[in-house]
């Protein structure tokens, strides 16, 4: 099968692997409809994430399953599933408990399957894969993709935040995620949602999704500026899904005393000066969302036609362009690049 696979920063090939195969009677063989480029996969290409060796990308996937094995059965040949970005049995006490990404048999698609590719063996498919109600119409595609990662994290950082009505919430990043956990702020009734982006066709898109008010001001800037819209308090609710300091330490500012703060930017050197966050006074919560706690109700939205996240698309490309599809991204050219497989 082909497949995409990064050598070096900067070098991203698609190649022939090795087709995947059933390994243990709880797994599933999925053909693999559509995939895309998460914000996460340019850390390594552009060299902030080392890489041993050249490493399969990608984990965002829908697709028909065509195989599964002897213990498998909660999806069947002929599915069309949407997986969560980190395998999970949905029965450990961690998972019960609602945090499936910290699963006692958690391993993360894009370290050890790479679903930037025609087919992925899919471990524990019964606790990672769910069924749609019946076979997609197309146009659903790109939004059922969108709810294995960025909606689903965007809506873990809305929920973490404690978006609602009456809340103000603030969204510190434009990115995919960022415009998801608008979207999420919204459906989960938020009065006003404070969009933090300087790019002109996201703040349309952040509006699309749900944004009352745009800052265009960063860092301290851009907290002097949330206070000065919430009379001097700072939102209720704020969202941190960039990962970067400046990011965060500014989600940190801007959230107001006994507010909550929802943290889903992967992070790379970031420090936390613990005498800050102990005077800010604020709730916290974050890490790998939990997407597959939201699948059965994202995509019964997505069903019934409720929300639209896959308009955070905006490059689609066939697979064998994925070099192109990660130089968009990386030039901040593409918010979200989904691949035809």
């Amino acid at each position: 099968m082909r497949g995409v696979v990064m050598h070096a920063p900067g070098d991203v090939r698609v190649e022939r692997r090795e087709d995947p195969q059933i390994i243990e009677p709880t797994d599933a063989i999925i053909r693999l409809s559509a995939s895309c480029i998460c914000g996460s996969d340019l850390w390594p290409y552009r060299g902030v994430e080392k890489l041993d060796g050249p490493s399969p990308m990608g984990h965002e996937y829908v697709g028909v399953v065509e195989q599964v094995g002897d213990q498998v059965k909660n999806v069947k040949v002929g599915d069309f599933v949407v997986g969560s970005f980190v395998i999970s049995d949905n029965t450990c006490e961690i998972c019960q408990a609602g945090f499936q990404s910290k699963c006692v048999h958690a391993e993360f698609v894009a370290a050890t399957i790479g679903t930037q590719a025609e087919k992925a063996r899919i471990p524990h498919a019964d606790g990672t894969l769910v069924a749609t109600p019946g076979q997609p119409d197309p146009e659903l595609i790109p939004s059922l993709l969108a709810a294995s990662d960025v909606l689903g994290t965007g809506w873990f950082a809305a929920v973490a935040a404690e978006a609602g009505p009456g809340k103000t919430v603030a969204v510190v990043g434009d990115g995919a995620v960022g415009l998801m956990a608008i979207l999420a702020a919204k459906q989960l009734g938020a009065e006003r949602i404070i969009a933090m982006s300087r790019h002109a066709d996201r703040q349309a898109l952040a509006r699309f999704y749900g944004a009352t008010d745009i800052v265009e001001e960063r860092g301290d800037d851009g907290v002097a500026k949330i206070k000065e819209l919430t009379g001097g308090l700072g939102a209720h609710s704020v969202v941190e899904a960039v990962g970067t300091q400046e990011a965060f330490m500014q989600a940190v500012g801007a959230t107001r005393g006994g507010g909550h703060l929802g943290y889903v930017g992967v992070n790379y050197g970031v420090t936390i000066p613990g005498f800050d966050l102990f005077l800010a006074g604020i709730h916290t919560l974050g890490g790998p969302a939990p997407v597959r706690r939201f699948l059965p109700d994202l995509i019964q939205l997505i069903w019934d036609r409720k929300i639209d996240p896959g308009k955070v698309f905006d490059l689609e490309l066939p697979l064998d362009q994925a070099a192109e599809g990660y130089q968009a991204m990386h030039e901040r050219r593409a918010t979200k690049v989904l691949f035809t497989v």
